[in-house]
This record gives structure tokens, C-alpha cells and sequence, in this order.
């Protein structure tokens, strides 16, 4: 006859460490989801300053709306002002601006064998437009 002392122990112990691995994705993410909207806001932020940055001259010259590479950077560069936050890329297509931007954030809770820090990504873009004068 075998005897079944402690069986439910080791259960609860497995059950337990389950239940504290769980928690402990569901606080990183998120925390990682939050800073992901706040990076989406700066980067649909930045993306907009960005576009302003039209070349005037061409503009009142001759009519068309065409983006000064150079002073979008410089303008996306003024607006995104937290040091955690690096700029990645600024493209120029046409009429839109592209801006990608990282940054690296520390998770809540780290277990052993885990990276403390991740990168999270935004991407935003802004078209600028002559409206219809209707």
C-alpha cells in the first residue's frame, strides 16, 4: 500500500509558482502597453511638427507643397525632448513624413534569467495637404 502524504503540497507549490509567473506577465505587459500609447502619442506628436516643416520658399514660389527633409528633422528633433526616447528615422515621401521612434523601458518585475529592459516601437506618419479652398 503506498501512501499519498504531501501529494497535495507539491500541487498547491506548482499551482502557486503558475499563478506568480502569470502575474508577473500580465504587470510587464502592461506597463509595456502603457508606454507603448504614450510613445504612439509623441510619435503621431512628432510626425505632425514634422510635417510644418515645408519648404516655404517652394510653397509661395510656386504653389506646391513639397517637405524640407532637413528642417523635418530638426523639428521632430525639438519635439521629442525625453532623452529615454531616440529618434530612429525620419523619411521624407512626397507630402508625408515618416517617424519611427524606441525607447527603452524597465520592466516592473524581472525574474532571474530575464532582461530587465525592453524596447518598445512606435511608428506615426503625417501627410500635409493643401485644402480645397470650398
Amino acid at each position: 500500500m503506498r501512501r499519498e502524504d504531501g501529494q497535495i503540497t507539491v500541487m498547491t507549490v506548482g499551482f502557486l509558482l503558475f499563478l506568480g509567473l502569470l502575474a508577473v506577465v500580465v504587470v510587464n505587459s502592461s506597463a509595456a502597453f502603457l508606454q507603448r500609447q504614450q510613445l504612439d502619442n509623441v510619435a503621431d506628436g512628432a510626425a505632425l511638427a514634422a510635417a510644418d516643416g515645408l519648404d516655404r520658399e517652394d510653397f509661395y514660389r510656386r504653389g506646391e507643397v513639397t517637405l524640407d527633409a532637413a528642417q523635418a528633422r530638426r523639428l521632430v528633433g525639438s519635439y521629442v525632448t525625453d532623452v529615454a526616447t531616440r529618434v530612429v528615422r525620419v523619411a521624407i515621401d512626397a507630402d508625408e513624413v515618416h517617424v519611427r521612434l524606441e525607447r527603452s523601458v524597465a520592466l516592473a518585475f524581472a525574474p532571474p534569467g530575464w532582461d530587465a529592459r525592453t524596447t518598445i516601437v512606435s511608428e506615426a506618419t503625417a501627410q500635409l495637404r493643401l485644402s480645397d479652398p470650398q
